[in-house]
């Protein structure tokens, strides 16, 4: 069972929409005091506005310290949302690689190197981490993006076998689409992957807190990925000749 949420301290980054505004929304619900944090100011105060919260604008790589003081004390739950969908193969620029590895991979170890030890102390604490399906399998068209997910899901995941046992709590949020402005800007490979099963924020936000209240590390929002991953680890060479038909049929509607 997931312990109570009221007065707990919540950080939730990339929260000035989409999966992270729907996640801040429901810890405000559930009584937390959420600090809501997202590089474009205005949607960030906008999101604190509506629910009651505390806008920290900026670097989710550099929040910790700024989301204590807001808090006026300890994190509870620090949700690792924010991302960037870099699209491009391995031909994609350094630049590209780089904000990618940073983001989606290297603020979540950047935050957990200023969480773990003060959770470590207190014998608690809960790191959320945005993963996407393609942590679990991969995405046509998006290297930087699969890449760097399936790092952030690694991270996660080492995260929850190192310190589980000390009372710290690790869940991986792996959706495939979700309607989103990251989901309009995967442009004919999202259309053709991700929109016919696309789901709204709001359920992501469902899935986590009924996978908090079950003790689950990974949260599917589409359940059929459960599916996916267990073909692709059963056979993947099967499952990756069905993903080269895709690719295939991705390149002819070019």
């Amino acid at each position: 069972m997931v312990e109570a949420l009221q007065d707990a301290g919540v950080v939730v980054t990339g929260a000035g929409g989409g999966i992270g505004a729907a996640l801040a929304k429901r810890f405000a619900a559930a009584g937390a005091r959420v600090v809501v944090n997202d590089l474009d100011v205005a949607k960030a105060e906008a999101v604190a506005d509506e629910i009651g919260a505390i806008a920290v604008p900026g670097d989710a790589s550099a929040v910790v310290g700024a989301a204590r003081d807001a808090l006026g004390g300890d994190i509870d739950v620090y949700c690792a949302n924010a991302g960037v969908g870099s699209g491009g193969s391995e031909a994609a620029g350094e630049d590209v690689w780089a904000l990618a590895w940073d983001v989606n991979v290297m603020a979540h170890v950047r935050a957990a190197q200023e969480l773990v030890p003060g959770w470590l102390e207190r014998g608690r604490g809960r790191f959320v981490s945005t993963v996407s399906a393609a942590g679990l399998l991969t995405m046509i068209g998006a290297a930087p993006y699969s890449v760097t997910k399936h790092g952030a899901y690694a991270f996660a995941e080492w995260l929850s076998l190192t310190y589980r046992h000390r009372g710290i709590k690790v869940h991986a949020i792996c959706p495939q689409g979700v309607r989103t402005d990251m989901l309009a800007a995967t442009g004919s490979a999202g259309d053709l992957v991700l929109q016919p099963t696309a789901i709204e924020p709001d359920d992501v936000a469902d899935a986590l807190f009924k996978g908090m209240a079950e003790d689950r590390f990974l949260i599917l929002p589409h359940p059929e990925v459960a599916g996916f991953y267990q073909g692709r680890a059963g056979d993947p060479d099967r499952w990756l000749g069905t993903m080269n038909h895709i690719q295939q049929k991705w390149e002819a509607a070019r």
